[in-house]
């Protein structure tokens, strides 16, 4: 029987009319992401920069999602045609590329994604579940319609280079990260310094120019509005594990008393 994939990430940021939010999937778990898709969230961006996942992994976790009406992405580590061609016969769809720093390295994001004589593309559809192994009609020809292209801007040279970068034919969308961009600029670990909001801000403007969507990473609910003021078309407010470490430490606060709340109250909490 014949196979129909998803709509692209890019597809669905055209179709919306308003920004959308998303969140990060860190865990590995295809439990964890499976409750995240279900959570009412628009998209959500599976990662394997920073976080333990490898290709039997990240397959997992797009079974364990398919259905959700929800948009996925995936992060690899590198922006690398082999780790690449692997994500997108593993049925991925819509790449976050990391690090983009340059036009070359659009280019090559993008070549990475097509076949011959448009990329580099290595050619395995009859093995892949990307082309549900060769149940969806004309796979081969279509394939770069069903793949989106984000590239993260998250350094002062991609910065300088973005509108060149956002001119690159193939490049759907740019995502900006201040916490790597924040560390280029010298700036380690302060992503709401002014300089890093600004910089931050000359790419969406500039993509808002170039009549492309342009995201952000935020945490910082203030920021994260911010920004969607500012013309973000899609944003990452929260993670997966982050959710969980802030949960769990507010439990226990709750409940397990300090070592100066003992002191204080002479240890009446020594024994329930």
């Amino acid at each position: 029987m014949p196979v129909r994939l998803s709509p692209t990430f890019a597809t669905g940021l055209a179709a919306a009319d308003r920004p959308l939010a998303g969140m990060w999937v860190c865990s590995g778990s295809p439990l964890i992401a499976e409750i995240c898709a279900g959570s009412g969230l628009d998209w959500l961006l599976i990662d394997a920069e920073h976080s333990p996942n490898g290709l039997e992994s990240i397959l997992a976790q797009l079974q364990a999602v398919h259905g959700y009406p929800i948009q996925v992405l995936v992060r690899p580590p590198v922006n690398d045609p082999v780790v690449i061609k692997q994500y997108l016969d593993l049925g991925v769809q819509n790449l976050l590329v990391p690090m983009v720093n340059s036009v070359a390295d659009a280019e090559a994001a993008v070549a990475a994604t097509r076949y011959p004589p448009s990329g580099v593309r290595g050619v395995g559809s009859a093995l892949a579940r990307a082309a549900r192994w060769n149940r969806i009609p004309e796979y081969l020809a279509r394939a770069g319609d069903t793949i989106s292209v984000t590239v993260q801007i998250e350094s002062g040279t991609a910065v300088d280079a973005v509108e060149d970068i956002l001119a690159v034919e193939g490049v759907d969308a740019i995502f900006l990260g201040p916490s790597d961009l924040a560390a280029s600029l010298g700036l380690l670990g302060q992503q709401e310094h002014p300089q890093v909001r600004t910089a931050v801000e000359h790419c969406l403007a500039a993509a808002r120019r170039a009549g492309k969507p342009a995201g952000v990473n935020a945490f910082n609910p203030a920021t994260a509005h911010h920004y969607l003021a500012a013309g973000a078309a899609f944003v990452l407010v929260g993670a997966d594990v982050a959710l969980l470490a802030r949960g769990s430490e507010a439990l226990a606060a709750e409940y397990i008393p300090s070592p100066e709340d003992r002191a204080n109250d002479g240890g009446a909490h020594g024994s329930y």
